[in-house]
């Protein structure tokens, strides 16, 4: 029987608690689940907002192998003359050309070769290029390059995010969605071999509105003032998915949701 690569997906990591809840646990997580490889969309790993060399670095050397991102990804904007340094920091392939850094890479495993596509959506998001037409123009290009293919969809709207899971099915291994921060609990194998779910939930504080102080962002809901949001700083989750796949077919045999609150 061939062993699968099982891969570990993890949800938007936000702000230092969400930081800390990675640093402390997932080793052991990684251990614990006999994950070959571990992706992380760390677009809200700074104070909420963006992301850092310095925490991608770290991030990294932590056991994280690609960090994806998506709409927050310039925010700190240092990071636009250093995200080329990062071969496995993605931003979204389907930026208009001539924007920095890349949004696909392959890392090599013992058990096979995987291609990481990071994508974002365009439905009450910035208007970037179509997301649908740049996979395919992509999955051309890796086709014979690796079987497995693992896709971060970045996106809001569940209709985008579905669509994207379907017409991806049979294409690659994994369609997982990131930027809602609310794990959904529609995990399944689609019917051409895809594993997919609608979003895998945040990296972030438990008490919080989507990884934000509760008390100002319901100030912000009931005032309609644009108070600066503030992540919250209560114990955070782990939340992500982990997927089993073929890895001479690319087919995906399981996903599990994953939720750890480290120390608990």
């Amino acid at each position: 029987m061939i062993e699968p690569v099982r891969v570990l997906m993890l949800g938007d990591i936000v702000g230092q608690s969400g930081l800390r809840a990675l640093y402390v646990g997932l080793s052991s997580l990684v251990r614990q689940s006999r994950a070959d490889l571990v992706i992380a969309n760390g677009e809200n790993a700074f104070n909420g907002f963006g992301l850092t060399s310095e925490i991608a670095s770290r991030l990294l050397s932590s056991g994280v192998n690609v960090i994806t991102t998506g709409n927050h990804v310039w925010q700190q904007r240092k990071i636009l003359q250093e995200v080329d340094a990062f071969p496995t920091v993605l931003r979204p392939a389907n930026y208009p050309a001539g924007a920095p850094g890349r949004g696909m890479c392959s890392v090599d495993l013992q058990k096979a070769r995987v291609a990481v596509i990071n994508l974002q959506g365009r439905v009450r998001l910035t208007d970037v290029d179509c997301p649908f037409q740049c996979a395919r123009k992509l999955l051309r290009s890796v086709a014979a390059d690796a079987k497995v293919v693992i896709v971060d969809f970045h996106a809001e709207d569940t209709e985008e995010k579905e669509s994207m899971g379907l017409f991806l099915d049979g294409k690659v291994s994994v369609v997982f969605g990131t930027h809602t921060h609310v794990q959904t609990a529609d995990e399944r194998i689609l019917e051409h071999g895809t594993a997919y779910i609608t979003d895998v939930g945040m990296t972030g504080p438990c008490e919080s509105v989507i990884g934000f102080d509760s008390a100002v962002a319901t100030e912000r809901m009931v005032t309609q003032m644009p108070l600066k949001m503030v992540v919250s700083d209560s114990p955070s989750a782990i939340r992500g998915i982990l997927v089993d796949i073929d890895p001479e077919s690319g087919v995906a045999a399981a996903i599990e949701r994953i939720e750890r609150i480290p120390g608990l």
